[in-house]
């Protein structure tokens, strides 16, 4: 059984199975229909019916007969032979045809086993042990369906919709819960950048420096380093300290050079200025982040 079974929808988007004969399923499932019990299993994102299920129906005790009578029938062995061509790269179109001449006469034979045997087949499947029997691919398995009964069929119908309706809705569940972790996450590694964008008070030891350029006071202001230090942690980064400052951050300095320049004819000494600078830093980083027109400049 093929791991690649068909995706598209239409013809010029199918991804074809790939004719193995090692069959990889998922945890069978299993709808109700009319008080007959039909499992189901996904290969591939791909659904195929129990046809011994379906079978059931009609005869509990006959089942077996009841698929193989199914299959004698002309009729059955095209549409299986049409499905396969399509699907199945690796089918047998001379065994098939072989088959299709011999068809309806009342010494034709035909069983899941042999079908599949001859000609490579992939759209019914043999599954032993519990749960087993006869497997189709929904398409057939619900033509099936229509040979049993009609009636019977759309009640298969209703109830396979309705358990994919089930799959859907939980996936998308899923789907809103995982969005919604995300969300959160995102907010918190949000507001953990905006917590390191705001600087630290200057501590002692940087008021008490006499920095030898206005530049680097502001940097120890809002960054806490100064160009070269900024340099030294990052030797492999172009540009310098500035060129790697956000939007906020070149908007306060921007004011903290106005202000600067207004302490200086104040006649204020570089200690007191670089803590008053660094208070604005403070201030102002915490009121931009908090701004939703910088974050539409952005």
């Amino acid at each position: 059984m093929s791991k690649d079974i068909f995706q598209g929808n239409t013809s010029t988007d199918f991804h074809y199975f790939s004719p193995t004969k090692t069959t990889t399923m998922t945890k069978n499932k299993k709808i109700n229909v009319n008080g007959v019990e039909i499992v189901l299993y996904e290969d591939n994102h791909q659904d195929y019916i129990s046809l011994t299920d379906i079978a059931r129906h009609k005869d509990a005790e006959s089942t077996d007969d009841i698929v193989k009578n199914w299959m004698r029938n002309r009729n059955t062995i095209e549409l299986l032979g049409f499905w396969e061509t399509i699907y199945n790269p690796g089918f047998k179109p001379v065994e098939f045809d072989g088959f299709r001449k011999q068809a309806g006469l009342n010494s034709f034979v035909m069983t899941p086993k042999r079908w599949i045997e001859s000609t490579n087949a992939i759209g019914i499947v043999s599954k032993a042990g519990r749960n087993g029997g006869t497997f189709a691919h929904k398409d057939i398995a619900l033509e099936f369906a229509s040979w049993i009964s009609i009636e019977f069929k759309l009640y298969i119908i209703k109830e396979f919709q309705r358990l994919k309706d089930d799959e859907n809705n939980r996936l998308q569940l899923d789907w809103n819960l995982q969005r919604t972790i995300s969300k959160i996450n995102y907010q918190i590694q949000t507001d953990a950048i905006k917590e390191n964008l705001i600087p630290q008070a200057v501590t002692p030891q940087q008021a008490g420096y006499l920095y030898a350029s206005e530049a680097d006071l502001l940097n120890v202001a809002l960054f806490g380093i100064t160009a070269k230090q900024w340099r030294d942690d990052n030797p492999g980064q172009t540009g310098n300290l500035r060129d790697h400052a956000t939007l906020e951050q070149l908007v306060v300095l921007s004011n903290m050079e106005s202000i600067n320049a207004l302490l200086i004819k104040q006649g204020l000494p570089q200690s007191e200025r670089l803590l008053q600078l660094n208070h604005v830093a403070i201030t102002q980083m915490k009121s931009l982040i908090q701004n939703k027109t910088m974050k539409k400049l952005k």
